[in-house]
């Protein structure tokens, strides 16, 4: 699989803006091209998808461990031409106090990747080759393939730039001059997502592929992906049949991890307000047995037909309170099926909606507790155990996972919490009543598939208790 890694000194030198347009640019070769984002960020692989036509995926050895990069990489890169991988903050930044834990870096490595390093050359001519020297021989496992120049002034910068790289040894395998016009708006979180602004991402993208395609030598980047050498790894699996399936806790739920009582229809929480997912959750509960549906909390008015689980992910429920609040219907039967005891899984964006009230507006009232925008970003990677016993998981079930938000839910947490934070601090957080597991906390489920299959029995359970008591009416 050719591939590259597209990676920074640091966050805002353009990694977007060039891995995006690079997908975009390869892919309007014709060729399959496989997105990836290092890191848990949702916001990118939502641009990434849209410049490729194939879901954007990501690569975070902190929440899934660094041996399942590899695989969870070849399951998304499978059948495809060219894999880019986007990296996060600078090359060598990674969980604080963690050493490379979680960096591009650490990410290269791990799928024996070049890097191209993208650098941002507004305020320098000469000393960027000091800059890129320094990356580049910081770490010699890490294989810096050529250089990307960004945000460069004008032809005479260029060419001090590029005689100082030729010094250095380095090849420059792009230019690309300032261009506001392909800029992506940003707010609180981050770049606004493209479910809330498709059509002038679609045109963003189409921008950012012309430019890349005008300033980068993609025959170049393309030849310096085929140096990658083959991955020694199986691909990774959502089958809890395949042999390539990662069993992490396969004891927690009985038999053989599929839906024992038939197709649960599991409701997923999309559209605007809710566009944080991973592309492999829907994956393991279609594995598990279940049939995942997505619906729009801002417009239908009605859970769909027959759910039986329902899981409300991350997003922007703050941006858009007053429209979710005046979806009354909506509101009444998620309230109607937390009270049912049907299993609910919610993070973050989902937690506020099921509060009693999120800014002052009224929200499903599914928790005894009221939200708030807050000035504070609370941010970074958690370990965490399960306290209770949940329709997620069992207690003392462990997983990792990341906070990232700028609200405050108060109280902070139940008479039963969903977690106890083990790291960086110590404390519980989140809610577990009934069949509801409720908290801040994003989890990436490939890392322990048993939570997808504990969640989609409990669906399958409920489908099954409803369909018995039809039956039993005379």
């Amino acid at each position: 699989m050719p591939r590259l890694v597209v990676a920074a000194p640091s966050s805002g030198s353009g990694k977007t803006t060039v891995a995006t347009g690079l997908m975009a640019a390869f892919a309007e070769r014709g060729l399959a091209v496989s997105p990836h984002k290092a890191g848990p960020d949702y916001i990118d692989p939502g641009y990434h998808a849209l410049a490729t036509g194939r879901p954007g995926r990501n690569l975070d050895a902190f929440m899934c461990g660094p041996e399942l990069v590899a695989p969870l990489f070849a399951h998304g890169a499978a059948g495809c031409d060219l894999a880019v991988v986007e990296g996060v903050m600078g090359l060598y930044d990674g969980a604080a106090g963690r050493g490379e834990l979680a960096s591009t870096a650490q990410v290269a490595k791990l799928l024996r990747a070049p890097v191209v390093l993208v650098v941002d050359a507004s305020s320098q001519s000469r000393s960027v080759a000091a800059l890129v020297h320094g990356f580049a021989s910081f770490d010699p496992q890490v294989r810096l393939g050529g250089v990307i120049l960004n945000k460069v002034g004008s032809d005479r910068h260029e060419v001090m730039l590029r005689e100082a790289l030729e010094e250095a040894g380095m090849p420059v395998l792009g230019v690309l001059r300032r261009a506001p016009q392909v800029a992506t708006p940003s707010r609180h979180l981050g770049l606004v997502p493209v479910a809330e602004r498709h059509a002038d991402a679609l045109a963003a993208v189409a921008a950012l592929a012309e430019q890349v395609r005008a300033g980068c030598d993609l025959d170049a980047l393309m030849a310096l992906a085929r140096t990658a050498p083959p991955l020694s790894c199986d691909p990774w699996s959502p089958d809890p049949a395949s042999p390539a399936f990662e069993a992490r806790g396969a004891g927690q739920s009985p038999g053989n991890g599929t839906a024992p009582h038939g197709r649960p229809v599991i409701a997923v929480a999309g559209g605007p307000a809710f566009t944080f997912s991973y592309a492999e959750h829907a994956e393991l509960l279609t594995a598990a047995g279940a049939e995942v549906v997505t619906f729009d909390p801002l417009k239908d008015e009605a859970l769909p037909t027959g759910t039986a689980g329902l899981v409300i992910g991350g997003g922007f429920p703050e941006v858009y309170a007053p429209e979710l609040s005046a979806n009354q219907p909506l509101r009444a039967a998620v309230s109607a099926f937390a009270a049912s005891g049907g299993p609910v899984a919610a993070e973050c964006a989902g937690l506020l909606y099921l509060a009693r009230s999120l800014d002052g507006k009224p929200m499903c009232g599914v928790l005894d507790a009221d939200a708030r925008m807050s000035e504070r970003l609370t941010l970074g990677y958690r370990e965490a155990v399960a306290v209770s016993d949940s329709s997620l998981a069992a207690a003392g079930t462990r997983l990792r996972g990341h906070e990232f938000h700028r609200t405050v839910i108060e109280p902070g947490a139940g008479a039963a919490p969903a977690w106890g934070f083990t790291h960086p601090e110590r404390r519980v957080e989140g809610f577990v009543q009934r069949g509801v597991h409720a908290s801040y906390l994003h989890t990436h489920w490939a890392a322990e598939p048993s939570v997808a299959r504990r969640f989609a029995e409990a669906a399958a359970a409920g489908t099954a208790a409803v369909r018995d008591a039809a039956a039993a009416r005379p």
